[in-house]
């Protein structure tokens, strides 16, 4: 389309984690499969809106009428990544009533009792909707490998746990995006004084974020050991770089359109004389 700067590689084929995929080589500020700058992303961004609107509506349409089909969205990342603009500026657009959006926080003292994937199996979307969660199961096995809360053996079995579940929820009709927004040190490091400097901000700061901050390589070295071990062929991995929003919006909007039209939906055909009804309406 004249005016409007596509990407020349589709993000599923650039940023996804496949076999001998190494987190240390990917460039927080790279922006993959895309020649244009900021102006060109969001113009993009914008442009694709009413694409996205009309295949989640479809989605759910067809759920109305027995489809089985469902989007689960799982977002990852250090903290000031940009998962909330992510919600904010790709799914903004969506219809709410067919949006199930999940936040993860620290388990409640219930929760604990059960074994991990419990919450999370009561969060899954529904069929018809698009699921998103900010944060997720994978909580579970990258903190606790980054502070030790776990043995090794239970880790391993987290993983395998993780891996059924997600086939549990394939086999169910449900495509899953498992993203993670990768910023750089020094980009967290900018973004977190900006929230200090801004007092429209002051509500999005933590001082428990400075304090996982301080284990940043241990963190890396666990998000490439759940990407070694979960990142499957019915649930890959895609690792987006985020150092600048505005790639990572549009990178994040190429990966759930492309999963919509992949899912081949079609309208629900009438259950009813088309031209009876309408001269009905117009007698009435």
């Amino acid at each position: 389309m004249a005016g409007i700067v596509e990407f020349e590689k589709h993000p599923a084929d650039t940023l996804k984690v496949g076999k001998g995929f190494s987190l240390a080589k990917a460039d927080p500020d790279a922006t993959p499969g895309y020649s244009g700058n900021k102006a060109d992303g969001e113009a993009l961004l914008a442009d694709l809106d009413g694409k996205l609107t009309a295949l989640q509506e479809m989605l759910f349409a067809e759920s109305r009428f027995g489809g089985r089909k469902r989007i689960l969205l799982v977002l990852q990342a250090m903290d000031t990544a940009g998962k909330g603009g992510i919600v904010n500026h790709v799914m903004a657009t969506m219809d709410p009533q067919g949006v199930q959006f999940k936040a993860f926080k620290a388990p409640t003292e219930e929760e604990k009792s059960y074994d991990f994937l419990w919450r999370i199996e009561k969060a899954v979307p529904a069929a018809g909707m698009v699921g998103i969660f900010d944060r997720s199961h994978y909580e579970d096995v990258l903190i606790h490998k980054v502070h030790n809360w776990v043995t090794p053996e239970e880790l391993k079995r987290r993983y395998r746990a993780i891996n059924e579940f997600e086939r549990r929820q394939t086999d169910a009709g449900t495509t899953v995006i498992k993203v993670m927004l990768n910023i750089s040190k020094d980009e967290q490091k900018a973004r977190l004084l900006a929230r200090l400097d801004d007092p429209a901000k002051h509500w999005k700061y933590s001082g428990g974020d400075l304090k996982e901050r301080a284990f940043w390589q241990d963190y890396m070295d666990a998000y490439q050991a759940a990407f070694d071990e979960t990142s499957k062929d019915h649930a890959p991995w895609y690792v987006v770089p985020a150092n600048k929003k505005w790639y990572a919006r549009i990178a994040v909007q190429q990966l759930v359109l492309a999963a919509l039209s992949d899912l081949r939906l079609e309208w629900p055909k009438a259950e009813f004389d088309v031209p009876i009804e309408r001269e009905l309406v117009e007698r009435s």
